[in-house]
C-alpha cells in the first residue's frame, strides 16, 4: 500500500475560557491546528492532529509538507522504521523537529491499524484493556490552600492519583501544600509533584525530602532536564523516584543517557515528540533496565490517543496523564477519550487510533487546505 498524498486541513478553534491562568499561559483564546491526512493508493487514510492546544500547529506545517512529504509519497505506508531512522538526517540538514515528524508517524500507525481492522494497541501487543489515570491541572494557584482545594476537587471526582503542578511557589509554600494535601487525602491517593524543571538543586533537594516524608509516588522534572549531575545527585539522596523528562526535545536519546548513567528511576516520554514508534521503543528500553516509562499528555486528541495505545501495550507505565480541564484539548472527534465509573480509560475498539473524526466539525472550522 503506497502513500499517494499528504494533505493538512488547517482548522481554527476557540479554546473555551477555562478560567485558568498559570506560568504555562492562559487556557483560552483562538488557535490554529492541523488535521493531517496521509492518503494511500488503496483508499485508506491515516490521520493525526498537528500541534498542541497552546502553541498551535502553524510552525510545523511547512516541515511536514516541504520535507517529510517528498520523502514519503510513493513509499510503502509500512515504512515507519525507515522514517524513524531518517529523522536524524532530516533534523540536522533540513530542520525537521520531532514535533513535526511525530504526527506523521502516528498517522502511519493509524493506516496500519485500519488496514488490519484492529486498534493500534493490538498491533503493538496488548498488555491490558484499561488504564488507571492520574488527574492534574496546570499550575493555577499561588497558595498552599489553593492546592488543597484542588486536591479536594480531584478526590471528590473519584480519582485515586493526583499530580500537583506547583508553579513558582516558594519552598515554604510548596512544603506546606504537599503536607496539607497528604494529611487530607491520607492513603487514598498516590501523589506526584511536577515543578516543570523549575528548581535549582538546593530547592529541589529540600522539597524532595518533604516528598519522602509524605510518601510521594514520584518527583517529576524538579531541575532542568540537561543538569544530569544534579539529577543523579538528587536520585542518590532521595527515596521518592525521580521522573525525567518529557521536556527534552530528544527524549529517546536523553533517556538513554539517563539510564546509562543511572540518573533517574523513571523515564518519561510523549507521542508529541516520539510518535508511536519512538514511544514504544522508549518503553521497551526502560523495561530492559527494570524502569517505568511514564507517558505525558500530548496536547491534542489524536496524539493523546497515541499515548493511550502505547500505554495499553506495555507493562511499565502505571498511569495515563489526564490533564484537566479536558475541553482545552478535546476537539474535532465524534468520540473522545473519557473515563469509566472507576476513573479508568478503556481500550478503544475501532480500528487504527480508534476515535472517529467529526468531518462536519472539520469542515465548519477549516480555514485552509495545504498540499492538495
Amino acid at each position: 500500500m503506497k502513500i499517494a498524498n499528504i494533505i493538512i486541513e488547517v482548522v481554527e478553534r476557540t479554546i473555551p475560557d477555562t478560567g485558568l491562568d498559570s506560568d504555562l499561559g492562559r487556557f483560552s483564546g483562538t488557535t490554529e491546528q492541523g488535521l493531517l491526512r496521509v492518503i494511500t493508493d488503496e483508499g485508506i487514510e491515516g490521520n493525526c492532529f498537528i500541534g498542541n492546544f497552546r502553541q498551535g500547529g502553524r510552525g510545523l506545517f511547512r516541515s511536514i509538507l516541504d520535507v517529510i512529504k517528498p520523502e514519503l509519497v510513493g513509499r510503502d505506508s509500512a515504512d515507519r522504521e525507515w522514517l524513524w531512522n531518517r529523522l536524524g538526517i532530516l533534523a540536522s540538514r533540513k530542520g525537521v523537529t520531532p514535533n513535526a515528524w511525530a504526527p506523521v508517524d502516528v498517522a502511519l500507525w493509524d493506516i496500519a491499524g485500519k488496514a488490519a481492522g484492529v486498534p493500534i494497541y493490538k498491533l503493538l501487543g496488548s498488555y491490558k484493556e484499561e488504564t488507571p489515570v492520574y488527574a492534574t491541572y496546570p499550575p493555577r494557584h499561588d497558595t498552599p490552600e489553593g492546592y488543597l482545594e484542588e486536591a479536594k476537587e480531584v478526590l471528590a471526582h473519584g480519582f485515586t492519583a493526583y499530580k500537583i503542578h506547583p508553579g513558582t511557589m516558594s519552598t515554604g509554600n510548596v512544603v506546606k501544600a504537599v503536607t496539607l494535601i497528604r494529611h487530607f487525602v491520607g492513603d487514598s491517593m498516590n501523589l506526584m509533584l511536577d515543578p516543570n524543571c523549575g528548581y535549582r538543586f538546593r530547592k529541589a533537594l529540600a522539597i524532595g525530602q518533604v516528598l519522602d516524608a509524605n510518601q510521594f509516588y514520584w518527583y517529576e522534572d524538579p531541575v532542568p532536564h540537561y543538569e544530569l549531575d544534579s539529577i543523579k545527585e538528587l536520585d542518590n539522596r532521595l527515596i521518592v523516584p525521580l521522573c525525567m523528562s518529557d521536556q527534552n526535545p530528544q527524549q529517546f536519546y536523553n533517556s538513554a543517557n539517563m539510564i546509562r548513567h543511572q540518573s533517574a528511576r523513571i523515564v518519561r516520554g510523549t507521542s508529541q515528540k516520539l510518535g508511536i514508534t519512538g514511544l514504544k521503543k522508549l518503553c521497551s528500553m526502560a523495561e530492559g533496565f527494570g524502569l517505568n516509562c511514564e507517558i505525558g499528555q500530548a496536547g491534542n486528541p489524536l496524539l493523546n490517543a497515541a499515548n493511550l495505545h502505547v500505554t495499553l501495550s506495555v507493562s511499565n507505565c502505571d498511569y495515563y496523564e489526564y490533564w484537566m480541564p479536558q475541553e482545552a484539548q478535546q476537539f474535532g472527534l465524534m468520540n473522545d477519550i473519557s473515563l469509566n465509573n472507576s476513573c479508568c480509560i478503556e481500550a478503544p475498539t475501532l480500528p487504527g487510533l480508534g476515535f472517529s473524526i467529526d468531518w462536519d466539525w472539520i469542515k465548519s472550522h477549516k480555514i485552509d487546505s495545504l498540499g492538495a
